[in-house]
């Protein structure tokens, strides 16, 4: 009877599924850890877009009523008491202090009462209609106060808001019907004829913010090689090539301003700059949590205060109090004041974007202490990586038996042992050598996974 065991072939196979398991177990992990950042994109997006801009409304919107009689005060009066809050109504005394006051952005609609169309039932009745049709319900039809010989007239000014425009003109239909005239609208401040609802300039704000952070993962994942001077050399060229096409998008391309481009270009270039120095001084730190930090900022913030759909004025007060300092805001807001508004304002505007490109060298220069005295730390480790094994290879040098020898024997045997220690010597600084290569050849490709998978999820809006 023979005593040899066959192969345990079901125990091999075993083994091989663990192992498989094992490996799938890896990849998931793997794979989990990196939906971590598009959901946190999801979240952020959602509440960021829905918050901003699902249930737009006045708040605070500054109106006049043009009149200097009393029925002009009375009808502001009446406005003012039944908005609560939502408007702020005022008195400008003739038709030429509101068209100025209209370019300079000071209110965003003008009333215009003619003596012969002011009666008291356009007073009465009306402002309640007003204020259900300014939040989107429909407005009164309320029987005629009186009749009027001129129609009234509302100014807006579309290019600083054709959302504002639009709810003051909601807001004063239902009193011109009170007169019996219709509502004479007079724009004094029009978009340009390719632009008829002036949100071009939002939509160009998004082209260049993801012209810009884009490049930051590019520039900090595949150039963290480069030195961090270098990579700031190539943010502000990349931000020169955004703002150029940026330019061309709203000029030649889409027609979105008829004049002004080489303003456009200066804010644009000061804003994709400001972007792409940041974007790059945080890569030191965040590394492949860049994409999702530059994208809150950039685009969770930026987009939804900037002004380009609705007006600080029509949002709630988070979103308005970022509007008053966000760079976005100062470009869009920039490029409206230099276009249609007679630079009036344009100064502040470009002081936000230049504060922001000032935070960017600032992030760029605290970058580059911490890389300092990272690579310091690092030239430590290898030089104590060096020294372990200088002496674990010195450790296996086994020592020689003392002998008697002449005093001619031991000054030959000297010299002979300081040629052995040279030729030990340099086996150690090879060896420590080879250490210092492994350990700089792993980081590289440590570093170059990372900036495939940051690379990976540089997602646009």
């Amino acid at each position: 009877m023979s005593t040899v065991r066959r192969p345990d072939h079901r125990s091999e196979q075993h083994g091989s599924h663990r192992s498989a398991r094992s490996a799938h177990s890896a990849g998931l992990r793997h794979v989990l850890t990196h939906l971590i950042t598009p959901l946190l994109m999801c979240i952020g997006m959602g509440l960021a877009y829905l918050g901003a801009f699902a249930n737009p409304a006045p708040h605070h919107l500054p109106v006049a009523v043009v009149g200097s009689g009393r029925s002009a005060q009375l009808l502001a009066q009446s406005i003012n008491d039944k908005a609560d809050g939502d408007l702020e109504v005022r008195t400008v005394a003739d038709r030429s202090a509101a068209v100025e006051r209209l370019k300079h952005q000071d209110i965003f609609g003008a009333y215009v009462i003619h003596a012969q169309g002011a009666s008291k039932g356009a007073t009465k009745g009306a402002t309640s209609g007003a204020m259900k049709s300014a939040s989107g319900g429909a407005g009164g039809d309320g029987a005629a106060g009186g009749s009027a010989k001129q129609a009234p007239e509302l100014l807006v000014a579309s290019a600083g808001s054709d959302t504002s425009a639009s709810v003051v003109q909601k807001v004063f239909t239902p009193i011109a019907a009170h007169q019996g005239a219709p509502l004479k609208v007079t724009d004094v401040a029009p978009t340009a004829e390719d632009d008829p609802t002036g949100q071009g300039i939002f939509f160009l704000l998004v082209a260049i913010s993801i012209g810009s952070y884009a490049s930051v993962a590019v520039i900090g994942g595949a150039g963290a090689v480069l030195p961090i001077r270098l990579r700031a050399m190539l943010a502000a060229g990349t931000s020169f090539v955004v703002g150029l096409i940026g330019t061309a998008f709203a000029g030649p391309v889409f027609h979105l301003v008829d004049h002004g481009l080489r303003g456009l270009w200066g804010m644009a270039w000061l804003y994709s700059a400001g972007i792409l120095l940041i974007g790059t001084g945080l890569h030191t730190f965040l590394k492949r949590w860049t994409t999702l930090g530059v994208m809150a900022l950039f685009v969770m913030l930026n987009f939804t205060s900037s002004g380009g759909i609705f007006r600080p004025e029509m949002q709630n007060g988070f979103f308005a109090a970022l509007h008053s300092f966000w760079n976005g805001a100062g470009f869009v807001e920039g490029t409206r004041s230099h276009v249609y508004f007679d630079d009036h304002g344009l100064s502040g505007h470009v002081w936000t974007l230049v504060w922001w490109l000032v935070a960017g060298l600032v992030m760029v220069g605290v970058a580059a202490l911490a890389e300092r005295r990272r690579r310091i730390a690092e030239a430590e480790a290898a030089a104590n990586a060096a020294a372990v094994a200088a002496a674990a290879v010195a450790a296996t040098v086994p020592e020689p038996a003392p002998e008697r020898v002449s005093w001619a024997e031991r000054s030959e045997r000297t010299s002979g042992t300081a040629q052995a220690a040279g030729g030990v010597g340099a086996e150690v600084g090879d060896r420590a050598a080879d250490v210092g290569v492994a350990v700089a050849a792993e980081a590289d490709v440590d570093a170059e996974a990372d900036a495939e998978v940051e690379m990976e999820e540089a997602v646009g809006v």
